[in-house]
């Protein structure tokens, strides 16, 4: 543990928390990419893509920091490594896949900092799930189907076994309105059985869209109680959202694949 009396006394380098968004590198705010271009430490997660990547200037140090799909819940908020650069002056992106503040641990690592004295700032980035949806032309609320977004994750810190985590998001997810799960795959079946316990419809519309944005995105469209199943008969790749809710039903496709002049198609889509 880094001894907060030394850490104040020493000189610090500023932390960018930046969210990567949800794959595709043209989704990236300016700002994000203006950061990214320029950086010279970038500690990276596994779920950010390698096109993004490739933004960073070629000589900058790159830091793998894993934390794909729950693998190190119980993990400190803020990797040592960026710490370490950080109280040694040296400024640091910490590169975050989606949004930093949604399921990002951005709450946490900005909280560690701020302890430790270290300049920071939170880069907004695209969500995965409004990636997802949007790409996969699902409505996350509509007029006609729902008023309400509940986004979850299927992983908790400190729970153990499936079980438990399926039973706590039973009670955090509420019966009606669109649920979109992060990290849902692992424990989809499950899950599904517990929705349908809970009130859903077994015949309530679902979806899971695996590496959303990205040129080898599909997208699975099955009834709640059959879901996992479609998933499992598609071997869908990781890392994948679910949707819920009756907006899976107004999913819309445009007619015309609009590819830009010049450009090669990014996108072949699977159902």
């Amino acid at each position: 543990m880094i001894d907060g009396t030394v850490a104040r006394s020493a000189p610090r380098g500023r932390v960018w928390l930046v969210g990567a968004g949800p794959g595709d590198p043209d989704l990236l705010t300016l700002r994000a990419h203006r950061i990214l271009t320029s950086a010279r430490i970038v500690a990276y997660d596994e779920l950010v893509g390698p096109e993004v990547l490739a933004l960073i200037p070629a000589e900058a140090e790159r830091i793998a920091v894993g934390r794909r799909r729950g693998t190190c819940p119980n993990a400190p908020s803020i990797h040592p490594a960026v710490l370490d650069r950080a109280l040694a002056g040296l400024d640091v992106v910490r590169l975050k896949g989606g949004d930093p503040m949604i399921f990002g641990r951005g709450g946490e690592e900005a909280a560690e900092l701020a302890v430790l004295r270290i300049p920071f700032e939170i880069v907004p980035g695209i969500s995965a799930a409004l990636g997802a949806a949007s790409s996969a032309g699902i409505p996350l609320t509509h007029r006609d189907a729902s008023s309400s977004v509940t986004f979850a994750t299927a992983h908790l810190r400190g729970q153990e076994g499936a079980g438990a985590t399926v039973e706590s998001l039973a009670r955090r997810v509420p019966p009606e309105g669109t649920v979109v799960l992060y990290m849902g795959i692992a424990t989809l079946r499950e899950t599904a059985r517990r929705l349908i316990a809970d009130g859903r419809s077994p015949g309530t519309p679902a979806c899971v869209v695996s590496r959303a944005t990205l040129p080898d995105e599909r997208v699975v469209v099955a009834e709640l109680a059959t879901i996992a199943d479609a998933v499992d008969d598609a071997a869908l790749p990781t890392p994948a959202l679910v949707i819920v809710g009756d907006v899976v039903a107004r999913r819309v496709a445009s007619p015309v694949d609009v590819v830009e002049v010049g450009s090669p198609q990014r996108r072949a889509r699977g159902a």
